[in-house]
Protein backbone atom coordinates (compact mmCIF):
# COMPACT_ATOMS: atom_id res chain seq x y z
CA UNK A 1 0.00 0.00 0.00
CA UNK A 2 1.28 3.56 -0.63
CA UNK A 3 2.20 5.81 1.31
CA UNK A 4 -0.81 8.31 0.26
CA UNK A 5 -3.32 5.17 0.26
CA UNK A 6 -2.28 4.53 4.34
CA UNK A 7 -2.91 7.57 5.31
CA UNK A 8 -6.16 7.78 3.79
CA UNK A 9 -7.19 4.73 5.73
CA UNK A 10 -5.38 5.59 9.11
CA UNK A 11 -8.01 8.79 8.92
CA UNK A 12 -10.81 7.05 7.58
CA UNK A 13 -10.15 4.43 10.68
CA UNK A 14 -10.50 7.76 13.16
CA UNK A 15 -12.90 9.29 11.66
CA UNK A 16 -14.65 5.92 12.33
CA UNK A 17 -14.06 6.04 15.90
CA UNK A 18 -14.61 9.45 16.10
CA UNK A 19 -18.51 9.55 15.32
CA UNK A 20 -19.04 5.85 16.80
CA UNK A 21 -18.36 7.24 20.12
CA UNK A 22 -20.14 10.64 19.03
CA UNK A 23 -23.25 8.42 18.40
CA UNK A 24 -23.44 7.66 21.91
CA UNK A 25 -24.84 11.32 22.93
CA UNK A 26 -27.54 10.75 19.88
CA UNK A 27 -31.18 10.56 21.42
CA UNK A 28 -32.96 6.73 21.41
CA UNK A 29 -35.79 5.52 19.39
CA UNK A 30 -38.57 3.52 21.04
CA UNK A 31 -40.16 1.74 18.72
CA UNK A 32 -41.11 1.46 14.51
CA UNK A 33 -42.80 3.17 12.86
CA UNK A 34 -44.56 0.26 11.35
CA UNK A 35 -43.60 -3.40 11.64
CA UNK A 36 -40.97 -4.04 9.29
CA UNK A 37 -40.77 -7.62 6.69
CA UNK A 38 -38.00 -9.90 7.33
CA UNK A 39 -36.57 -10.07 3.18
CA UNK A 40 -33.07 -11.47 3.57
CA UNK A 41 -32.95 -15.56 2.88
CA UNK A 42 -30.31 -17.37 4.12
CA UNK A 43 -29.28 -21.19 5.02
CA UNK A 44 -30.91 -23.43 6.93
CA UNK A 45 -27.80 -25.66 6.90
CA UNK A 46 -25.55 -23.00 8.18
CA UNK A 47 -28.48 -22.03 10.32
CA UNK A 48 -27.83 -25.46 12.07
CA UNK A 49 -24.32 -25.19 12.15
CA UNK A 50 -24.66 -22.02 13.83
CA UNK A 51 -27.18 -23.60 16.38
CA UNK A 52 -24.57 -26.29 17.34
CA UNK A 53 -21.84 -23.97 17.56
CA UNK A 54 -20.09 -24.36 14.70
CA UNK A 55 -18.91 -20.77 13.45
CA UNK A 56 -17.98 -20.83 10.18
CA UNK A 57 -16.56 -17.26 9.05
CA UNK A 58 -14.13 -16.39 5.85
CA UNK A 59 -13.35 -20.06 5.42
CA UNK A 60 -12.24 -20.33 9.33
CA UNK A 61 -13.79 -22.74 11.35
CA UNK A 62 -14.29 -21.82 15.27
CA UNK A 63 -16.31 -24.59 17.67
CA UNK A 64 -17.99 -22.77 20.45
CA UNK A 65 -20.85 -24.42 22.11
CA UNK A 66 -20.73 -22.72 25.27
CA UNK A 67 -18.93 -19.18 25.30
CA UNK A 68 -20.42 -16.15 22.97
CA UNK A 69 -20.02 -14.96 19.76
CA UNK A 70 -17.66 -12.50 20.87
CA UNK A 71 -15.56 -14.07 23.68
CA UNK A 72 -14.19 -16.10 20.25
CA UNK A 73 -10.87 -14.63 19.25
CA UNK A 74 -10.90 -14.04 15.61
CA UNK A 75 -8.25 -16.21 13.40
CA UNK A 76 -8.09 -13.16 11.18
CA UNK A 77 -9.91 -9.59 9.95
CA UNK A 78 -12.07 -11.28 7.21
CA UNK A 79 -13.64 -13.55 10.20
CA UNK A 80 -14.35 -10.35 12.43
CA UNK A 81 -16.02 -8.56 9.73
CA UNK A 82 -18.18 -11.75 8.84
CA UNK A 83 -19.61 -11.92 12.37
CA UNK A 84 -19.46 -8.27 12.61
CA UNK A 85 -21.86 -7.84 9.44
CA UNK A 86 -24.59 -9.94 11.29
CA UNK A 87 -25.44 -11.70 7.66
CA UNK A 88 -25.18 -14.40 10.03
CA UNK A 89 -28.89 -13.84 11.38
CA UNK A 90 -30.35 -14.92 8.13
CA UNK A 91 -29.27 -18.21 8.52
CA UNK A 92 -30.40 -18.29 12.41
CA UNK A 93 -33.75 -16.86 11.39
CA UNK A 94 -33.67 -19.70 8.49
CA UNK A 95 -33.62 -22.11 11.50
CA UNK A 96 -36.52 -20.34 13.02
CA UNK A 97 -36.87 -22.20 16.21
CA UNK A 98 -36.46 -21.79 20.02
CA UNK A 99 -32.92 -22.34 20.34
CA UNK A 100 -32.03 -20.52 16.92
CA UNK A 101 -33.87 -17.52 18.45
CA UNK A 102 -31.98 -18.02 21.66
CA UNK A 103 -28.76 -17.91 19.79
CA UNK A 104 -29.53 -14.99 17.60
CA UNK A 105 -30.57 -13.31 20.85
CA UNK A 106 -27.73 -13.79 22.89
CA UNK A 107 -25.18 -13.02 20.19
CA UNK A 108 -27.42 -9.56 19.17
CA UNK A 109 -27.78 -8.32 22.89
CA UNK A 110 -23.58 -9.66 23.38
CA UNK A 111 -22.87 -7.46 20.77
CA UNK A 112 -24.14 -4.28 22.14
CA UNK A 113 -22.80 -5.42 25.28
CA UNK A 114 -19.15 -5.42 23.53
CA UNK A 115 -19.21 -3.25 20.85
CA UNK A 116 -22.23 -1.21 21.29
CA UNK A 117 -20.43 2.17 22.85
CA UNK A 118 -18.79 2.83 20.23
CA UNK A 119 -15.95 -0.04 20.24
CA UNK A 120 -14.63 -2.42 17.97
CA UNK A 121 -13.95 -2.93 14.34
CA UNK A 122 -17.63 -3.31 13.25
CA UNK A 123 -18.31 0.35 13.34
CA UNK A 124 -17.51 1.00 9.76
CA UNK A 125 -20.06 2.07 7.15
CA UNK A 126 -20.09 -0.84 5.07
CA UNK A 127 -20.13 -3.28 8.38
CA UNK A 128 -22.64 -0.65 9.96
CA UNK A 129 -25.04 -0.27 6.80
CA UNK A 130 -25.18 -4.34 6.77
CA UNK A 131 -25.49 -5.02 10.38
CA UNK A 132 -28.98 -2.08 10.72
CA UNK A 133 -30.43 -3.76 7.54
CA UNK A 134 -30.31 -7.60 9.61
CA UNK A 135 -31.65 -5.83 12.62
CA UNK A 136 -34.96 -4.29 10.72
CA UNK A 137 -35.57 -7.57 8.59
CA UNK A 138 -35.02 -9.81 11.85
CA UNK A 139 -36.88 -7.59 14.59
CA UNK A 140 -39.90 -9.62 15.27
CA UNK A 141 -37.60 -12.61 15.43
CA UNK A 142 -35.26 -10.96 17.65
CA UNK A 143 -37.91 -9.03 19.64
CA UNK A 144 -40.19 -11.97 20.75
CA UNK A 145 -40.22 -13.04 24.58
CA UNK A 146 -37.68 -10.12 25.64
CA UNK A 147 -37.69 -8.05 28.39
CA UNK A 148 -38.53 -4.46 28.49
CA UNK A 149 -34.91 -3.33 29.51
CA UNK A 150 -33.35 -5.39 26.42
CA UNK A 151 -36.11 -4.38 24.19
CA UNK A 152 -34.77 -0.61 25.06
CA UNK A 153 -31.45 -1.21 24.53
CA UNK A 154 -32.00 -2.88 20.99
CA UNK A 155 -33.76 0.68 19.84
CA UNK A 156 -30.98 2.63 21.44
CA UNK A 157 -28.40 0.79 19.98
CA UNK A 158 -30.59 0.83 16.53
CA UNK A 159 -30.92 4.65 16.43
CA UNK A 160 -27.14 5.09 17.17
CA UNK A 161 -26.06 3.15 14.57
CA UNK A 162 -28.57 4.75 12.22
CA UNK A 163 -26.83 8.35 13.46
CA UNK A 164 -23.02 7.18 12.70
CA UNK A 165 -24.21 5.64 9.00
CA UNK A 166 -26.19 9.09 8.22
CA UNK A 167 -22.68 10.85 9.18
CA UNK A 168 -20.43 8.09 7.89
CA UNK A 169 -21.90 6.31 4.63
CA UNK A 170 -19.60 9.24 2.54
CA UNK A 171 -16.59 7.12 3.89
CA UNK A 172 -17.51 3.72 2.40
CA UNK A 173 -15.42 3.09 -1.32
CA UNK A 174 -17.80 3.09 -3.95
CA UNK A 175 -19.65 0.12 -5.13
CA UNK A 176 -21.07 -2.26 -2.85
CA UNK A 177 -20.08 -0.88 0.59
CA UNK A 178 -21.25 2.31 -0.21
CA UNK A 179 -24.97 1.00 -1.20
CA UNK A 180 -24.74 -1.07 1.63
CA UNK A 181 -24.10 1.84 3.99
CA UNK A 182 -27.10 3.77 2.10
CA UNK A 183 -29.10 1.08 1.98
CA UNK A 184 -29.16 1.02 5.77
CA UNK A 185 -29.41 4.75 6.63
CA UNK A 186 -33.12 4.66 4.14
CA UNK A 187 -34.24 1.37 6.02
CA UNK A 188 -33.64 2.74 9.05
CA UNK A 189 -34.61 5.82 8.57
CA UNK A 190 -38.03 4.93 7.56
CA UNK A 191 -38.37 2.40 9.99
CA UNK A 192 -37.83 4.02 13.26
CA UNK A 193 -39.24 6.39 14.89
CA UNK A 194 -38.55 10.24 14.63
CA UNK A 195 -35.46 9.28 12.19
CA UNK A 196 -37.14 9.92 8.68
CA UNK A 197 -34.96 13.31 7.89
CA UNK A 198 -31.87 11.13 7.91
CA UNK A 199 -33.44 9.14 4.92
CA UNK A 200 -33.49 12.31 2.80
CA UNK A 201 -29.77 12.67 1.71
CA UNK A 202 -29.30 9.10 1.57
CA UNK A 203 -32.07 8.45 -0.77
CA UNK A 204 -30.74 11.95 -2.85
CA UNK A 205 -26.83 9.84 -2.88
CA UNK A 206 -28.32 6.67 -3.37
CA UNK A 207 -29.82 7.67 -6.58
CA UNK A 208 -26.26 9.39 -7.23
CA UNK A 209 -24.45 6.45 -7.07
CA UNK A 210 -27.11 4.78 -9.47
CA UNK A 211 -25.94 6.89 -12.32
CA UNK A 212 -22.21 6.71 -11.32
CA UNK A 213 -21.90 3.10 -10.41
CA UNK A 214 -24.31 1.04 -12.98
CA UNK A 215 -23.57 1.87 -16.62
CA UNK A 216 -26.17 1.88 -19.29
CA UNK A 217 -26.18 -1.82 -19.54
CA UNK A 218 -26.85 -3.26 -16.25
CA UNK A 219 -23.44 -4.07 -14.94
CA UNK A 220 -20.21 -2.58 -12.25
CA UNK A 221 -17.21 -1.77 -12.90
CA UNK A 222 -16.09 -5.21 -10.65
CA UNK A 223 -17.57 -6.79 -13.25
CA UNK A 224 -18.44 -9.65 -10.15
CA UNK A 225 -22.04 -11.08 -11.17
CA UNK A 226 -22.63 -12.05 -7.28
CA UNK A 227 -22.01 -8.39 -6.49
CA UNK A 228 -24.76 -7.38 -8.87
CA UNK A 229 -26.86 -9.67 -6.75
CA UNK A 230 -25.97 -7.98 -3.93
CA UNK A 231 -26.76 -4.19 -5.68
CA UNK A 232 -29.80 -5.67 -7.18
CA UNK A 233 -31.18 -6.80 -4.09
CA UNK A 234 -30.14 -3.67 -1.98
CA UNK A 235 -31.66 -1.33 -4.88
CA UNK A 236 -34.87 -3.89 -4.78
CA UNK A 237 -35.40 -3.60 -0.62
CA UNK A 238 -34.93 0.51 -0.73
CA UNK A 239 -37.59 0.83 -3.33
CA UNK A 240 -39.88 -1.66 -1.08
CA UNK A 241 -38.87 0.27 1.77
CA UNK A 242 -39.70 3.74 0.36
CA UNK A 243 -43.17 2.56 -1.00
CA UNK A 244 -43.85 1.14 2.02
CA UNK A 245 -43.45 4.94 3.60
CA UNK A 246 -45.86 5.55 1.38
CA UNK A 247 -43.07 7.43 -0.76
CA UNK A 248 -41.63 6.84 -4.73
CA UNK A 249 -38.28 6.14 -5.31
CA UNK A 250 -35.89 7.88 -7.29
CA UNK A 251 -36.12 7.78 -10.87
CA UNK A 252 -32.31 6.73 -11.08
CA UNK A 253 -33.21 3.93 -8.97
CA UNK A 254 -36.25 2.58 -10.47
CA UNK A 255 -33.85 3.15 -13.98
CA UNK A 256 -30.94 1.30 -12.78
CA UNK A 257 -33.52 -2.26 -11.20
CA UNK A 258 -34.51 -2.35 -14.55
CA UNK A 259 -31.09 -2.21 -16.05
CA UNK A 260 -29.54 -4.87 -13.72
CA UNK A 261 -32.53 -7.37 -14.02
CA UNK A 262 -32.00 -8.35 -17.69
CA UNK A 263 -27.64 -8.62 -16.89
CA UNK A 264 -28.50 -10.74 -13.69
CA UNK A 265 -31.10 -12.95 -16.16
CA UNK A 266 -28.28 -13.38 -18.53
CA UNK A 267 -25.63 -14.53 -15.95
CA UNK A 268 -28.03 -16.94 -14.87
CA UNK A 269 -26.97 -20.49 -15.32
CA UNK A 270 -29.61 -23.21 -16.21
CA UNK A 271 -29.76 -24.62 -12.38
CA UNK A 272 -30.87 -20.80 -11.27
CA UNK A 273 -27.23 -20.09 -10.00
CA UNK A 274 -24.61 -17.22 -11.20
CA UNK A 275 -21.56 -17.76 -13.40
CA UNK A 276 -18.61 -17.83 -10.71
CA UNK A 277 -16.13 -14.63 -12.41
CA UNK A 278 -14.14 -11.99 -11.07
CA UNK A 279 -14.48 -13.37 -7.37
CA UNK A 280 -18.05 -13.84 -7.36
CA UNK A 281 -19.92 -17.56 -6.33
CA UNK A 282 -23.17 -18.74 -7.17
CA UNK A 283 -24.80 -17.15 -5.04
CA UNK A 284 -27.06 -18.70 -2.30
CA UNK A 285 -29.41 -21.13 -3.68
CA UNK A 286 -32.89 -19.56 -4.78
CA UNK A 287 -31.97 -15.63 -4.05
CA UNK A 288 -31.23 -15.01 -7.64
CA UNK A 289 -34.79 -15.90 -8.87
CA UNK A 290 -36.27 -14.28 -5.35
CA UNK A 291 -34.86 -11.26 -5.78
CA UNK A 292 -35.89 -10.92 -9.80
CA UNK A 293 -39.28 -12.18 -8.82
CA UNK A 294 -39.39 -9.63 -6.10
CA UNK A 295 -38.45 -6.80 -8.67
CA UNK A 296 -41.42 -6.86 -10.98
CA UNK A 297 -39.06 -6.47 -13.64
CA UNK A 298 -40.28 -8.46 -16.68
CA UNK A 299 -38.23 -10.77 -18.64
CA UNK A 300 -36.66 -8.97 -21.67
CA UNK A 301 -34.58 -10.76 -24.26
CA UNK A 302 -30.66 -9.17 -23.77
CA UNK A 303 -28.94 -8.54 -26.67
CA UNK A 304 -24.94 -8.72 -27.01
CA UNK A 305 -23.13 -8.97 -24.01
CA UNK A 306 -24.03 -7.91 -20.67
CA UNK A 307 -21.65 -6.77 -18.44
CA UNK A 308 -19.16 -7.89 -20.45
CA UNK A 309 -20.16 -11.50 -21.00
CA UNK A 310 -22.02 -13.48 -23.28
CA UNK A 311 -24.64 -16.04 -22.56
CA UNK A 312 -25.22 -19.18 -25.07
CA UNK A 313 -28.37 -21.38 -24.27
CA UNK A 314 -29.67 -24.08 -26.10
CA UNK A 315 -32.42 -26.73 -24.84
CA UNK A 316 -31.30 -27.04 -20.96
CA UNK A 317 -27.83 -26.20 -21.52
CA UNK A 318 -26.45 -22.75 -20.76
CA UNK A 319 -22.66 -21.41 -21.31
CA UNK A 320 -21.69 -18.37 -20.08
CA UNK A 321 -18.17 -16.59 -21.54
CA UNK A 322 -16.31 -14.28 -20.10
CA UNK A 323 -16.14 -11.68 -22.80
CA UNK A 324 -14.52 -8.59 -22.46
CA UNK A 325 -11.13 -6.65 -20.60
CA UNK A 326 -10.78 -7.40 -16.85
CA UNK A 327 -11.63 -4.42 -14.58
CA UNK A 328 -9.29 -1.95 -14.06
CA UNK A 329 -8.37 0.17 -11.69
CA UNK A 330 -9.76 0.58 -7.97
CA UNK A 331 -12.20 -2.19 -9.25
CA UNK A 332 -9.73 -4.55 -10.09
CA UNK A 333 -9.33 -5.81 -6.20
CA UNK A 334 -11.10 -9.03 -7.21
CA UNK A 335 -10.44 -9.78 -10.87
CA UNK A 336 -9.50 -12.50 -12.79
CA UNK A 337 -7.62 -13.02 -15.53
CA UNK A 338 -10.32 -14.99 -17.12
CA UNK A 339 -10.86 -13.44 -20.85
CA UNK A 340 -12.81 -15.70 -22.53
CA UNK A 341 -13.05 -18.66 -20.24
CA UNK A 342 -16.30 -20.23 -20.45
CA UNK A 343 -18.84 -22.66 -17.82
CA UNK A 344 -21.35 -24.65 -18.67
CA UNK A 345 -23.90 -25.82 -17.04
CA UNK A 346 -26.67 -28.68 -18.26
CA UNK A 347 -30.02 -28.95 -16.60
CA UNK A 348 -29.36 -28.92 -13.01
CA UNK A 349 -25.96 -30.11 -13.38
CA UNK A 350 -22.67 -27.68 -13.39
CA UNK A 351 -20.15 -29.66 -15.81
CA UNK A 352 -17.55 -26.91 -16.82
CA UNK A 353 -16.63 -24.11 -14.08
CA UNK A 354 -13.77 -22.14 -12.85
CA UNK A 355 -11.58 -22.44 -9.98
CA UNK A 356 -13.53 -20.04 -8.24
CA UNK A 357 -12.53 -16.86 -5.47
CA UNK A 358 -9.92 -18.18 -3.33
CA UNK A 359 -9.85 -15.58 -0.97
CA UNK A 360 -11.04 -17.17 1.92
CA UNK A 361 -8.09 -19.52 1.95
CA UNK A 362 -5.44 -17.00 2.19
CA UNK A 363 -3.65 -14.95 -0.32
CA UNK A 364 -1.74 -17.84 -1.84
CA UNK A 365 -5.36 -19.85 -2.74
CA UNK A 366 -6.43 -15.93 -3.59
CA UNK A 367 -3.61 -15.15 -5.98
CA UNK A 368 -4.33 -18.74 -7.88
CA UNK A 369 -7.48 -18.76 -7.90
CA UNK A 370 -7.32 -15.80 -10.36
CA UNK A 371 -4.70 -16.98 -12.71
CA UNK A 372 -5.94 -17.55 -15.83
CA UNK A 373 -4.54 -21.60 -15.54
CA UNK A 374 -7.63 -21.44 -13.00
CA UNK A 375 -10.07 -21.28 -15.76
CA UNK A 376 -11.49 -23.23 -18.11
CA UNK A 377 -10.19 -21.74 -21.60
CA UNK A 378 -6.81 -21.61 -22.89
CA UNK A 379 -3.04 -20.31 -20.96
CA UNK A 380 0.33 -20.10 -22.80
CA UNK A 381 3.13 -21.01 -21.09
CA UNK A 382 1.31 -21.32 -17.66
CA UNK A 383 1.00 -17.37 -18.30
CA UNK A 384 -2.25 -15.73 -17.08
CA UNK A 385 -3.55 -13.13 -19.79
CA UNK A 386 -3.43 -10.04 -17.09
CA UNK A 387 -0.51 -9.88 -14.59
CA UNK A 388 -1.41 -8.98 -11.02
CA UNK A 389 0.72 -5.99 -10.02
CA UNK A 390 2.70 -7.12 -6.29
CA UNK A 391 1.62 -5.38 -3.55
CA UNK A 392 5.00 -5.78 -1.63
CA UNK A 393 6.50 -3.07 -4.36
CA UNK A 394 3.98 -0.52 -3.76
CA UNK A 395 1.76 -1.00 -7.06
CA UNK A 396 -1.51 -1.61 -4.95
CA UNK A 397 -3.03 -4.66 -3.34
CA UNK A 398 -3.19 -6.85 -5.89
CA UNK A 399 -4.06 -4.53 -8.94
CA UNK A 400 -4.60 -6.23 -11.97
CA UNK A 401 -2.45 -4.70 -14.99
CA UNK A 402 -1.38 -5.29 -18.62
CA UNK A 403 -4.57 -7.61 -19.28
CA UNK A 404 -5.65 -7.59 -22.54
CA UNK A 405 -7.22 -4.32 -24.03
CA UNK A 406 -9.05 -5.13 -26.85
CA UNK A 407 -11.28 -8.28 -26.96
CA UNK A 408 -13.64 -8.04 -30.33
CA UNK A 409 -16.75 -10.25 -29.99
CA UNK A 410 -19.19 -11.27 -32.43
CA UNK A 411 -22.63 -13.75 -31.37
CA UNK A 412 -24.32 -14.71 -34.35
CA UNK A 413 -27.28 -17.39 -35.01
CA UNK A 414 -26.47 -20.58 -37.09
CA UNK A 415 -28.95 -22.64 -38.56
CA UNK A 416 -28.76 -25.48 -35.75
CA UNK A 417 -27.89 -23.13 -33.30
CA UNK A 418 -26.03 -19.97 -31.68
CA UNK A 419 -21.96 -19.57 -32.41
CA UNK A 420 -19.63 -16.72 -29.85
CA UNK A 421 -16.73 -15.65 -31.82
CA UNK A 422 -14.17 -13.76 -29.49
CA UNK A 423 -10.44 -12.83 -29.38
CA UNK A 424 -7.79 -11.09 -26.77
CA UNK A 425 -4.45 -9.92 -27.32
CA UNK A 426 -3.65 -10.64 -23.72
CA UNK A 427 -0.31 -12.45 -24.53
CA UNK A 428 0.32 -10.04 -27.76
CA UNK A 429 2.92 -8.21 -25.81
CA UNK A 430 5.21 -11.40 -24.88
CA UNK A 431 4.48 -14.02 -27.48
CA UNK A 432 2.91 -11.98 -30.61
CA UNK A 433 0.23 -13.91 -30.25
CA UNK A 434 -3.76 -13.27 -30.00
CA UNK A 435 -6.23 -15.73 -28.79
CA UNK A 436 -9.25 -16.17 -30.22
CA UNK A 437 -12.21 -18.69 -29.28
CA UNK A 438 -15.08 -19.78 -31.11
CA UNK A 439 -17.93 -21.93 -29.01
CA UNK A 440 -21.08 -22.90 -31.16
CA UNK A 441 -23.79 -24.53 -29.25
CA UNK A 442 -26.51 -26.66 -30.85
CA UNK A 443 -30.01 -25.50 -30.63
CA UNK A 444 -30.91 -28.55 -28.48
CA UNK A 445 -28.26 -28.17 -25.94
CA UNK A 446 -26.69 -31.30 -26.46
CA UNK A 447 -23.63 -30.79 -28.13
CA UNK A 448 -21.00 -27.99 -27.50
CA UNK A 449 -18.24 -27.43 -30.52
CA UNK A 450 -15.60 -25.28 -29.78
CA UNK A 451 -12.63 -24.31 -32.00
CA UNK A 452 -9.26 -21.83 -29.93
CA UNK A 453 -6.44 -20.36 -32.38
CA UNK A 454 -2.96 -18.90 -31.59
CA UNK A 455 -2.53 -15.80 -34.09
CA UNK A 456 0.13 -13.81 -35.07
CA UNK A 457 -2.05 -11.30 -36.91
CA UNK A 458 0.55 -8.79 -38.29
CA UNK A 459 4.49 -8.40 -39.10
CA UNK A 460 5.27 -6.82 -35.20
CA UNK A 461 3.16 -10.07 -33.60
CA UNK A 462 5.44 -12.08 -36.20
CA UNK A 463 8.90 -10.65 -35.18
CA UNK A 464 8.01 -11.28 -31.64
CA UNK A 465 6.77 -14.85 -32.09
CA UNK A 466 10.02 -15.12 -33.79
CA UNK A 467 11.67 -13.54 -30.82
CA UNK A 468 9.90 -16.41 -28.56
CA UNK A 469 10.80 -18.97 -30.71
CA UNK A 470 14.78 -18.36 -30.83
CA UNK A 471 14.57 -18.24 -26.69
CA UNK A 472 12.76 -21.88 -26.39
CA UNK A 473 15.43 -22.84 -28.98
CA UNK A 474 12.56 -23.26 -32.04
CA UNK A 475 10.75 -26.23 -29.62
CA UNK A 476 7.54 -23.54 -30.01
CA UNK A 477 5.18 -21.93 -27.01
CA UNK A 478 3.80 -24.37 -25.07
CA UNK A 479 -0.11 -24.11 -24.66
CA UNK A 480 -2.46 -26.15 -22.15
CA UNK A 481 -6.25 -25.86 -22.82
CA UNK A 482 -8.04 -26.34 -19.61
CA UNK A 483 -11.71 -27.20 -18.99
CA UNK A 484 -12.42 -27.54 -15.22
CA UNK A 485 -15.00 -29.57 -13.58
CA UNK A 486 -17.39 -29.39 -11.16
CA UNK A 487 -16.61 -31.70 -7.99
CA UNK A 488 -19.62 -34.08 -8.72
CA UNK A 489 -18.56 -34.95 -12.33
CA UNK A 490 -17.04 -38.72 -12.68
CA UNK A 491 -14.58 -38.23 -15.21
CA UNK A 492 -12.56 -40.99 -17.05
CA UNK A 493 -10.00 -41.12 -19.95
CA UNK A 494 -11.11 -43.66 -22.76
CA UNK A 495 -11.04 -44.67 -26.15
CA UNK A 496 -7.16 -45.29 -25.90
CA UNK A 497 -6.54 -41.35 -24.56
CA UNK A 498 -8.63 -39.76 -27.72
CA UNK A 499 -11.35 -38.91 -25.44
CA UNK A 500 -13.03 -38.03 -21.96
CA UNK A 501 -16.08 -39.35 -20.51
CA UNK A 502 -17.80 -37.47 -17.76
CA UNK A 503 -20.75 -38.24 -15.78
CA UNK A 504 -23.31 -36.04 -13.93
CA UNK A 505 -25.08 -37.28 -11.42
CA UNK A 506 -28.06 -37.17 -13.09
CA UNK A 507 -27.20 -39.95 -14.96
CA UNK A 508 -26.16 -37.74 -18.41
CA UNK A 509 -23.00 -38.72 -19.62
CA UNK A 510 -20.82 -36.04 -21.85
CA UNK A 511 -17.84 -37.19 -24.13
CA UNK A 512 -14.68 -34.65 -24.56
CA UNK A 513 -12.97 -35.33 -27.83
CA UNK A 514 -10.42 -33.57 -29.54
CA UNK A 515 -9.01 -33.56 -33.31
CA UNK A 516 -6.27 -35.75 -32.01
CA UNK A 517 -3.22 -33.73 -33.34
CA UNK A 518 -2.40 -32.73 -29.01
CA UNK A 519 -1.84 -34.41 -25.58
CA UNK A 520 -4.96 -35.27 -23.92
CA UNK A 521 -4.69 -36.00 -20.20
CA UNK A 522 -6.51 -35.70 -16.91
CA UNK A 523 -5.61 -33.99 -14.10
CA UNK A 524 -6.21 -32.69 -10.53
CA UNK A 525 -7.90 -29.34 -9.84
CA UNK A 526 -9.92 -27.62 -7.48
CA UNK A 527 -13.01 -26.15 -6.54
CA UNK A 528 -13.22 -23.07 -4.50
CA UNK A 529 -16.29 -21.98 -2.26
CA UNK A 530 -16.22 -19.34 0.90
CA UNK A 531 -18.35 -21.80 2.20
CA UNK A 532 -16.28 -24.70 2.58
CA UNK A 533 -13.39 -24.93 5.06
CA UNK A 534 -11.43 -26.40 2.36
CA UNK A 535 -10.95 -26.51 -1.08
CA UNK A 536 -12.61 -29.57 -2.55
CA UNK A 537 -10.79 -31.97 -5.09
CA UNK A 538 -12.10 -32.27 -8.32
CA UNK A 539 -10.40 -32.75 -12.28
CA UNK A 540 -9.86 -30.66 -15.37
CA UNK A 541 -9.32 -31.73 -18.89
CA UNK A 542 -6.26 -30.72 -20.09
CA UNK A 543 -5.16 -30.58 -23.94
CA UNK A 544 -1.60 -29.50 -24.20
CA UNK A 545 0.90 -28.43 -27.00
CA UNK A 546 3.26 -26.29 -28.68
CA UNK A 547 2.44 -23.41 -31.11
CA UNK A 548 5.28 -23.84 -33.98
CA UNK A 549 3.97 -21.40 -36.17
CA UNK A 550 1.69 -17.98 -36.96
CA UNK A 551 -1.29 -19.32 -36.55
CA UNK A 552 -1.96 -22.39 -34.11
CA UNK A 553 -5.63 -24.45 -34.64
CA UNK A 554 -7.19 -26.41 -31.18
CA UNK A 555 -10.38 -28.22 -32.14
CA UNK A 556 -12.89 -29.97 -30.02
CA UNK A 557 -16.08 -31.08 -28.48
CA UNK A 558 -18.44 -31.28 -25.75
CA UNK A 559 -21.56 -33.50 -26.27
CA UNK A 560 -24.02 -36.02 -24.88
CA UNK A 561 -22.69 -39.24 -25.11
CA UNK A 562 -25.31 -40.20 -27.97
CA UNK A 563 -24.51 -37.30 -29.49
CA UNK A 564 -20.34 -38.55 -30.28
CA UNK A 565 -21.07 -38.89 -34.01
CA UNK A 566 -21.89 -36.02 -34.60
CA UNK A 567 -18.75 -34.49 -32.54
CA UNK A 568 -16.95 -37.06 -34.78
CA UNK A 569 -18.16 -35.46 -38.30
CA UNK A 570 -18.00 -31.79 -36.98
CA UNK A 571 -14.09 -32.42 -35.65
CA UNK A 572 -13.06 -33.78 -39.25
CA UNK A 573 -14.25 -31.22 -41.29
CA UNK A 574 -11.63 -29.46 -43.53
CA UNK A 575 -9.82 -27.25 -42.30
CA UNK A 576 -9.17 -24.01 -44.10
CA UNK A 577 -6.04 -22.31 -45.00
CA UNK A 578 -3.99 -19.82 -42.94
CA UNK A 579 -2.04 -16.91 -44.98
Amino acid sequence: MSGSQNMASRWARFQNRLYARLSQRHKSVRAFVSQPEPRTIGSYARGRQLVAGNLLFAGYLVESQSSGLWEVEAPNGAFDDERQGFAWLDDLAAVGDVRAREKAQRWLWGWIEAHGRGRGSGWTPELTGRRVIRWINHAPFLLRGVEPEQSHAFFRSLGQQTWFLSKRWPGAKPGLGRFEALTGVIYAGLALEGLEELADPAVRALARDCNNQIDKEGGLPTRNPEELLEVFTLLSWATAALHEAGRGAPHAQTEAIERIAPTLRALRHADGQLGRFHGGGRGLEGRLDHALAASGVKPVHAEGLSMGYARLSGGRTSVIVDASVPPRGAASYNAHASTLAFELTSGRRPLIVNCGSGISFGVEWRRAGRATPSHSTLCLDGFSSARLADPERGTGLEALIEGPTQVPVEISEMTDGIRFQGGHDGYAKVFGLTHARTLELSHDGRGLAGEDMLLAMDDAAKRRFDKAMDASVLAGVGFDLRLHLHPEVDAAVDLGGAAVSMALKSGEIWVFRHDGKYKLSLEPSVYLEKTRLKPRATKQIVLSGRAMEYATRIRWTLSKAQDTAIAIRDLNRDEPEFD
